[in-house]
């Protein structure tokens, strides 16, 4: 019996056929999509493991660190942990009268315990941190509490005490000392900006002698638009320069940018110390070719770090503008001087609109790097040129005030983000070629 024609025409294709082997291969993907999921599982778990290690790296080594030391500006514990039963007694204290006789007895025992561990001066400086006067206090009030040999008695704490110092009757000291022992805290923050808590608890400008901040982030963004400027201004034409070069020539000069950019920046600083002087090569070779008859101060000031910033910072401006300009056709010029256009109308109107991207990238990339930096200015300038990342190594290093090392770092991360912010849209935003 003859299959019916009907019959004959709906069977699947034969298997030998191309259509066939297509068919039998897309079969179980169709079916179930079993074997593409696997697979795509399979090439993510291998991408994982891959960075794994990269990311557990940067997580332990980079990210916690960082965010521990930001979370230093708004939490120090010293005086809750130095002083525990006074923190624990000022808890449930209104601040509109003298604490009880249990507080003071607190505190005295708290203040000879403390000395006994060793950590009294930490107290004492975040004291005297909100409010000058009170190391001194505490002070004077340990060495009266070891030369009496009887033990205060609750009842009468508060009398002794105020007895050995007046300004224990005092409710700005009380208000402080309750202020300071919880954890949290936003005196670092504030002072970073200048201000400051009253010992009432409001925020208030600090004295126009002792704001100094805020000016220091004003000259950080000052000196960094600069640096920024001058490497614009540097690296722009050289870069059109470098795109307009035979291969060959390219990668000759591409290759003298660079080496410079793989030098380590401690090295550069000190041969710039070497030429900058009075004496060195620079005011050499100027009074030699009869340019200026007296050598220049260029060292231990702001020239010396602009020079040496603007040195360093330069091929982090050239390469985002190199890989914008090498693909912006010359013949676009071409054809706009071929129409009547003077050269410089057709570059301004045709060639630089296009090669905004790379001008915004290396701007931003050159800002934010100068922003953060730390040994030019230390090395090259003098006390006026020092930027916000000098104080921030000041008081880590020197004065041992994490908190307010912190707080600084948190307002330079702050301003930088911010720009980022800016970048964002600059870059999201289409440049407009006039007509």
């Amino acid at each position: 019996m003859h299959p019916a024609p009907n019959a004959v025409r709906n069977a699947a294709p034969d298997a030998a056929s191309p259509d066939g082997r297509a068919a039998q291969d897309a079969s179980p993907l169709r079916a179930h999509g079993r074997p593409a999921r696997v697979q795509v599982r399979r090439d993510t778990l291998a991408a994982l493991g891959l960075i794994a290690p990269l990311a557990v790296f940067m997580l332990v080594f980079f990210v916690v660190p960082i965010v521990m030391l930001l979370g230093r500006s708004a939490w120090d514990p010293v005086v809750a942990a130095s002083l525990p039963a006074t923190a624990q007694a000022l808890r449930g204290w209104n601040g509109t009268a003298l604490p009880s006789d249990a507080v003071y007895a607190a505190l005295a025992r708290d203040i000879a315990q403390a000395d006994d561990a060793g950590t009294l001066g930490q107290v004492t400086s975040r004291l005297n941190y909100d409010l000058p006067g009170y190391r001194a206090v505490i002070m004077r009030t340990l060495r009266k509490l070891n030369a009496t040999d009887s033990a205060i008695l609750p009842d009468t704490a508060r009398h002794t005490l105020v007895a050995i110092d007046s300004h224990w009757g005092e409710l700005d000291y009380w208000r402080v000392m309750a202020r300071d022992s919880a954890p949290l805290t936003s005196t670092y923050l504030l002072h970073a900006a200048d201000h400051r808590l009253s010992a009432a608890g409001s925020v208030v400008a600090v004295d126009s002698d002792q704001a100094a901040y805020v000016g220091i982030l004003g000259r950080t963004f000052l000196m960094s638009g600069v640096v920024t400027a001058i490497v614009l201004v540097l690296g722009y034409p050289l870069t059109y320069w470098l795109c307009s070069l035979p291969a060959a020539r390219r990668s000759r000069v591409m290759m003298a940018i660079l080496i410079p950019f793989w030098t380590s920046v401690l090295v550069r600083i000190a041969a710039w110390m070497v030429v900058l002087p009075r004496e060195g090569l620079v005011n050499k070779a100027l009074i030699a070719a009869h340019v200026i008859a007296s050598p220049l101060d260029l060292l231990y000031n702001r020239t010396g770090v602009y020079i040496s910033m603007v040195h360093i910072l330069l091929p982090f401006m050239v390469l985002p503008l190199f890989s914008v300009m090498r693909g912006i056709p010359r013949t676009y010029q071409i054809a706009a001087i071929s129409l009547g256009s003077h050269p410089f109308s057709a570059f301004w109107r045709v060639y630089a609109p296009q090669s905004l991207p790379g001008v915004v990238a290396g701007s931003m990339l050159v800002f934010i790097s100068a922003l953060g930096y730390y040994i030019a200015p230390a090395l090259l300038g003098g006390a006026g040129d020092q930027m916000l990342s000098y104080y921030i190594a000041y008081f880590t290093n020197t004065t041992i005030n994490w908190g307010l090392a912190s707080a600084l770092s948190v307002l330079l991360l702050a301003a930088t983000a911010v720009l980022f912010f800016i970048y964002q849209k600059l870059a999201g935003a289409r440049p407009v070629i006039p007509g």
